[in-house]
Order: structure tokens, then C-alpha cells, then sequence
């Protein structure tokens, strides 16, 4: 009688081994499977900064519900080979049941794995894909991965079918076979949990990325210019948007360094089309100069900031949010501007879109910032409802008596903006201090006159409900921001579960400061753990300078590249009130 095994309602897994040898490949397969078959997952990578070779690791949680965040502990790692394995080991804890599967010719099993605890066994990858002709291990890895979790056959042959048929027959054959015999190898391998069934499909599931979703979510804000250089880990938008801007009419260009992006991006803009660009640290401090011209003629500019440890060039393929400093503060003089940042790899999509929205409608510099964990991880989402932030320019249509004031004063700070070639529509747009047509000025009343004009036209603008997202309920308060949402969210699901009321305010706008909404959705809070992945607590002291906080405050912070998870949270609010 076969042994009765623990269903677990998530289950995590890691396929390992040297660059190229698959194991991304294997993990994407796998969780693009067992959406086919009515499940939700995400999958991270681990990868170093190698431009080839080195380590990988695709890191891969499945779940019956909706997932924002990897796992803390592992149940499966599934090692093709050991080689560089150390240089990330400690990132896949093992689960006290866990099973590590690896080949026997694949090295020695690093001293933190072997000491976890985990059960240890081996399986012949190698030689199971020498007996296919045109056998790939990582197919090997794959089916057993989806036959320790219980992934059906057919849905790992859909997935095989859609991404090797293309190549011929052959090709797919191989890895149909490669798939049955890894799946016959996992029912001789000793474990004794699968995931719970999947509760069924009651909508269509995207297999997205966080830096496809914000590409998608510029064009549907209405982007048809994009201009940049290429920079782990943005990269992926630009390759998603070079096709698709071409199929709405659009176009993207290439530049020569990240200086050059920024400023064609701000010159399609003064041409009439919305724009963007996309970068990384290294990047953003480079577009700094530009971005205050952009903040001075006000010509409305979208800047997605993918961001990696830092500083320099830190590392490149792991995530941080160190560059809130920077997004916040690091143009020069008084130059506001808007930061806004996704909460999950779904929101993405959302907040991109909304970026546009804001860039164009109060014609400024949208800096919009995602991570590594976000930009460069997959999941299997519900589809995102439509939304309706269009980008509408208040533009001048010209014919109007009297001369254009391009910088008019108006009541809410926004002035009708003339595309060139306008009848009437002549102006001066650049950098210097000037009246409200545009001509240089160095008079105090029209410095002091444009610099509220700026200020005030973002600090009075109705953001709505999109400032944050707020719920639970309870006097104690996880405060954060960006990709830590996930975990966030996790750990308050996890601690009510326990009988501890915790609420969450996971912040998407943060620049302006949304002082009034922050301190309305904190209330009588008693306590308020903010949670950011910094190594010198950035969010925490940016807030503590907006405003004061409400009852006794906490900081939990540590830098990258391993990501806080919601285990950690849960901890330091459970030691908290105890």
C-alpha cells in the first residue's frame, strides 16, 4: 500500500546547477505547468554576475492560492551539479522534511547543505539524459521536480510541446521522454509531501514577469517612445517593448549610454510623445542632471529604476531598494518630482500605467521603482482588471490673443503645453530660472514664483486611493514599501492565524510624501515595525524626517542579495509584544 503523503498548500523548489546547463529553463517549464493545471506560483532566480558560466538556480514556490514571495525554506532542491553551488547555498535553506536529490557526478554537496538536516539522495541525471538521444538533464530535473509535487504528465507535455516543437520533432521527443523518465525516477525517490490539489481554474492565468508588466503597463499608459541602455536587471523591459511598441505605431531606440536615454526620452516628450526609459542604479545616477531639466522645462518623462545592490556596481543580479535615497532626494536644487513603486509583480503592471498617468498629467518626472525580485521574477497571476489612467496632456492648441505663457500660473500649477510647431506656440524650454513665457530670468520673484509653481502642483494633486495598499486590523502596524509587500502580507496573514491583530500599510506613492493618508490609515497605532531591504535603514529615517509617527517605532532592516521573508517579520513582532 503506497504511503499516504503530507499535502502541502505551497511548496517551494530549487533546481541548481552550473550557468547553462538548464536549470532556469527547467524551473520556468515547471511553473508554467502547473499553471496550465490550476495552481499559482512565482519563481526567483539565483544567478551571479557572470556574463556566462558560473551558478544558477531557479528557485520555484507553488501554491493553491496566490503567492507574492519566495519561500524561506526549501522542500525540494534538485541538484544537477555542485559547481559554484556554495556561492548561493545558504539562500535555499532546507525544510526539516526537505529532500535534496543531486547527481552523483555532480560534485561535492556543499557543507551548509549537508548539514541542514534534509534528507539526501541521489538520482542519475547525467546518465538518465545520455540513454534519450538529444537528452537535456534539466528535462530530467523538471519531471522530477513535477513528479515529487504532483504536477499531471499532460500539463508538463503541453508546456514541452508549445516551447520544443518549434525545433522539430525530434527535439520535442526527447523532452517528452526526458519529462517520463524524471517523473518515474521521483516515485522511487524517498518523500513523503505533495502539493494540495489545485482548487481549480476560475479565470485564465498570466506567466508574467514584473519587467514584462511594467512594459506592458507604460504602453497601455500611452508610452510610443522608449530610448535606453541596456543594464541588469532592466534589461527585459527593453526587450519586451521594442516588439510591442513597434505593433501600436511606437518605437525604441538603443542609445549609446544611459545619458543619451534619458535625454531623447525627454526630447520625444517635448515632441508630444509620452516616453520613457529604463535603468538601474548606476543608470539613474547618471540621468540625475537630466532629470532636473526635465523637472525645469516640465517635460513629463517616465523612469523605471530596476534596482541591485549597490553601491557601484554592487550586485548586478541581486535585489535591493537602496536607491530610495537617491530617487527621493538626488536631484539637484529644489526639483520635486514623483516616486512611485510597485507592490508586487501584478502591480507592476498597475503602477507603471499609473506612472505615465502622473508624468503626463502634471507634466513631470516619474520615477518609478521596481527591483530585481520583482522585475526579474515570474509569475502565475490572475489577469489584472483594465484601468483607466490614459495619458492626457493639457496641451496649448494655439489661435489664442496675446502672447503663449507656457509656465502660466495657473490654479493648479499645470500649463497648457504647445507641441512644436504650434501657431502661437513658441516658447523656450530648458534649464534656466524663467518667467512664465519661457524666457531667462534671474529675478528672485521669478525663481521663488516657478519653484512653488513646481511644488504645488504635485503636493496638490489627487492621488486617490492608489497612495497605498491598507487592511487588516489590530494596533500594530508592518510598515513598508515596494517588493517586501509580498512578505509583508504573508506575515500578517500568518500572525492573525495565531490570534495576533497586525494591519499593513504597504506604501506605492513616496514621493510626495502622503503625510495626511500615512497618518489617517496609521490611526492609534501602538506599534509600527517598518520593514525595508537597506542596509542603513533609508525608508525609516525618510519617514521619521516627513513626519511623526505614531506610537512606539521599530526599524527591521538588512541589505540584499537575500530577501527579508515573512518568517523574519513574524518573529520580530511576535518578540515584540510577548
Amino acid at each position: 500500500m503506497a504511503e499516504e503523503k503530507k499535502l502541502l498548500e505551497t511548496i517551494a523548489i530549487s533546481i541548481v546547477g552550473s550557468g547553462g546547463a538548464g536549470a532556469l529553463t527547467a524551473g520556468t517549464i515547471l511553473l508554467e505547468a502547473a499553471g496550465r493545471a490550476g495552481w499559482y506560483g512565482i519563481m526567483g532566480r539565483s544567478v551571479g554576475p557572470q556574463i556566462r558560466g558560473g551558478e544558477a538556480a531557479a528557485l520555484v514556490r507553488l501554491s493553491s492560492r496566490p503567492v507574492e514571495c519566495m519561500s524561506e525554506a526549501y522542500d525540494l532542491l534538485i541538484a544537477m551539479d555542485w559547481n559554484n553551488a556554495e556561492r548561493f547555498a545558504a539562500d535555499m535553506p532546507l525544510a526539516a522534511h526537505g529532500l535534496v536529490v543531486s547527481d552523483p557526478e555532480g560534485g561535492e554537496i556543499p557543507e551548509v547543505i549537508a548539514a541542514s538536516g534534509a534528507t539526501m539522495t541521489n538520482a542519475a541525471l547525467k546518465a538518465l539524459a545520455k540513454e534519450i538521444p538529444g537528452g537535456r538533464e534539466n528535462m530530467i530535473a523538471a519531471g522530477i521536480a513535477a513528479g515529487i509535487a504532483g504536477i499531471p504528465a499532460e500539463s508538463l507535455m503541453e508546456v514541452v510541446d508549445a516551447r520544443l516543437l518549434g525545433k522539430g520533432e525530434a527535439v520535442a521527443e526527447a523532452g517528452r521522454r526526458c519529462i517520463e523518465a524524471g517523473m518515474a525516477q521521483a516515485a522511487t525517490l524517498p518523500h513523503d509531501f505533495a502539493l494540495a490539489p489545485a482548487e481549480g481554474k476560475t479565470s485564465p492565468r498570466w506567466l508574467i514577469t514584473g519587467n514584462e508588466a511594467a512594459g506592458l503597463g507604460v504602453v497601455r499608459g500611452g508610452v510610443r517612445f522608449a530610448a535606453a541602455y541596456p543594464i541588469t536587471p532592466a534589461t527585459e523591459i527593453l526587450e519586451w517593448l521594442a516588439p510591442s511598441l513597434e505593433r501600436v505605431g511606437g518605437a525604441l531606440v538603443q542609445a549609446e549610454d544611459e545619458l543619451a536615454s534619458i535625454n531623447m526620452a525627454i526630447g520625444a516628450s517635448f515632441g508630444g510623445r509620452a516616453a520613457v526609459t529604463a535603468t538601474s542604479g548606476p543608470g539613474l545616477a547618471l540621468m540625475i542632471e537630466a532629470l532636473g531639466l526635465a523637472t525645469a522645462s516640465e517635460v513629463p518623462v517616465v523612469v523605471i529604476d530596476v534596482m541591485r545592490g549597490g553601491p557601484s556596481t554592487g550586485i548586478p543580479t541581486k535585489s535591493e531598494q537602496s536607491d530610495l535615497n537617491i530617487a527621493v532626494y538626488g536631484c539637484h536644487g529644489d526639483a520635486p518630482h514623483v516616486v512611485v513603486a510597485p507592490l508586487n509583480i501584478a502591480d507592476c503592471l498597475f503602477t507603471a500605467q499609473w506612472a505615465v498617468y502622473l508624468a503626463e498629467t502634471m507634466q513631470v518626472p516619474v520615477i518609478m521603482l521596481s527591483d530585481q525580485a520583482l522585475g526579474q521574477a515570474r509569475a502565475l497571476i490572475d489577469a489584472p482588471a483594465n484601468v483607466s489612467f490614459i495619458a492626457r496632456r493639457k496641451l496649448y492648441e494655439g489661435g489664442a490673443q496675446g502672447e503663449y505663457e507656457r509656465y502660466a500660473l495657473t490654479a493648479d500649477g499645470i500649463s497648457p503645453m504647445a507641441l512644436p510647431g504650434t501657431a502661437g506656440g513658441q516658447y523656450t524650454a530648458d534649464g534656466l530660472t524663467h518667467t512664465v513665457r519661457g524666457v531667462p530670468s534671474s529675478k528672485s520673484d521669478d525663481h521663488l514664483a516657478q519653484l512653488d509653481k513646481r511644488r504645488d502642483k504635485i503636493a496638490g494633486f489627487n492621488y486617490g486611493d492608489h497612495w497605498a495598499d491598507a487592511e487588516g486590523e489590530g494596533d500594530t502596524v508592518i510598515l513598508t514599501w515596494g517588493s517586501l509587500s509580498g512578505a509583508a502580507r504573508e506575515a500578517m496573514h500568518a500572525l492573525s492565524a495565531e490570534g495576533i491583530s497586525v494591519r499593513l500599510v504597504a506604501m506605492r506613492l513616496l514621493s510626495p510624501f502622503p503625510e495626511g493618508p500615512l497618518l489617517q490609515a496609521l490611526g492609534d497605532a501602538r506599534r509600527i515595525l517598518v520593514v525595508e531591504q537597506t542596509h542603513s535603514g533609508q525608508f525609516h529615517r525618510y519617514l521619521r524626517a516627513q513626519c511623526d509617527l505614531p506610537g512606539d517605532v521599530r526599524s527591521f532592516h538588512r541589505p540584499g542579495p537575500k530577501p527579508i521573508g515573512a518568517g523574519e517579520i513574524c518573529t520580530q513582532i511576535r518578540d515584540w509584544i510577548s
